[in-house]
């Protein structure tokens, strides 16, 4: 048997996973899906829309990036029509189970041969009680998972491309269905898909839940960016941002006039610079700059006044295009969608 193609969600674990004695290549499944656009449907399409949107945020120029994700589908899809056992390796997380959705809605048509595709997927791991994900395992761990993986099935295959369809819908009520329903299989994705939801503007201060996080750490005092982001990662159930995209965060809290976030001189939040994929950005910025709440961020964090209409908003979660005339909500209270008005 040829020796298998690993597919994985980052650096990190595939830099581990070729430590190991499993033999084969390592594939990262590079690209940041509960950040911007995930429409339209057809393959060609949704490439070139990720592309402009990552292009934007600072990963390089879109034509390179369009034939890096285009080489990224041609590898996966060579080795299962050649027979070669792939091997996904994927966690619970927010990051890695819309990963692991596209990759199985790639592999979806039927004329692609899935008979050689296995899972591995796990959301814990013994002896490591606050266990986050793949990335920190050392190589010898990362080999006591190899016998829990599993067949892919055509009906797990199908099934992940039918919620896939749902994450990338133009309106987000079938992904708010599918936050509360089981797929076989897929143990981790309703709370994925439930976490996802929360990066809708909530009704009672028009924040993302990643937003209010920001805030809550600021509101005990001035933080740089970088401890901003490790303290807000502590209030996640399941982890998954990287921090160049936390920093983008910020930085949309600190622009304009009304600002909820600035420095502590009393300025606008610079934006980060580079690229946006866990990179280092700029070490005067992560490190050194102090971030505050101004008095309008203090007053929307308590709920009394909304980020949507002091800031304005244009945003994707999932297929859904967040602004002003399609402001969608989520009570996350509530477990409860609500419509634009």
């Amino acid at each position: 048997m040829s020796e298998p193609l690993h597919v994985t969600n980052g650096d990190s674990t595939a830099h581990t996973l070729e430590q190991t004695p499993l033999g084969g290549t390592v594939l990262s499944w590079r690209d940041v899906l509960h950040e911007g656009p995930l429409r339209p449907p057809a393959r060609p399409g949704f490439l070139e829309a990720r592309s402009a949107f990552l292009a934007a945020a600072g990963w390089g120029s879109a034509a390179s990036i369009a034939a890096e994700l285009g080489a990224r589908d041609d590898e996966l899809l060579v080795a299962l029509r050649s027979g070669r056992p792939v091997v996904l390796w994927f966690e619970h997380d927010l990051y890695d189970q819309l990963q692991l959705l596209d990759v199985l809605a790639l592999v979806q048509p039927a004329a692609v041969p899935h008979e050689t595709l296995e899972l591995v997927q796990v959301g814990s791991f013994p002896g490591r009680p606050g266990f986050r994900g793949l990335g920190e395992l050392s190589s010898r761990e990362l080999v006591t998972l190899w016998p829990s993986r599993v067949r892919v099935t055509r009906s797990l295959i199908g099934d992940a491309s039918a919620v896939w369809d749902d994450v990338r819908a133009p309106e987000p009520a079938a992904l708010a269905a599918r936050a509360s329903a089981s797929v076989a299989g897929l143990p981790f994705l309703p709370a994925a898909l439930a976490r996802l939801l929360e990066e809708l503007p909530g009704p009672r201060d028009g924040l993302s839940r990643t937003e209010r996080q920001l805030l809550h750490v600021l509101a005990d005092g001035p933080r740089t960016p970088a401890a901003a982001f490790v303290a807000a990662q502590e209030l996640e159930d399941a982890p998954f941002h990287g921090d160049s995209w936390v920093f983008r965060a910020l930085w949309e809290l600190g622009r304009g006039d009304i600002r909820l976030v600035e420095t502590a001189a009393g300025e606008r939040v610079p934006e980060p610079t580079g690229r946006a994929d866990g990179l280092v950005e700029s070490v005067s910025f992560v490190e050194q700059v102090e971030l505050v709440l101004t008095p309008a961020g203090r007053q929307v964090l308590a709920g009394e006044a909304d980020r949507v209409e002091l800031l304005g908003i244009d945003r994707w979660v999932g297929g859904t295009h967040v602004c002003p005339g399609a402001l969608w909500r989520w009570d996350s209270d509530r477990r409860e969608l609500l419509p634009p008005a």
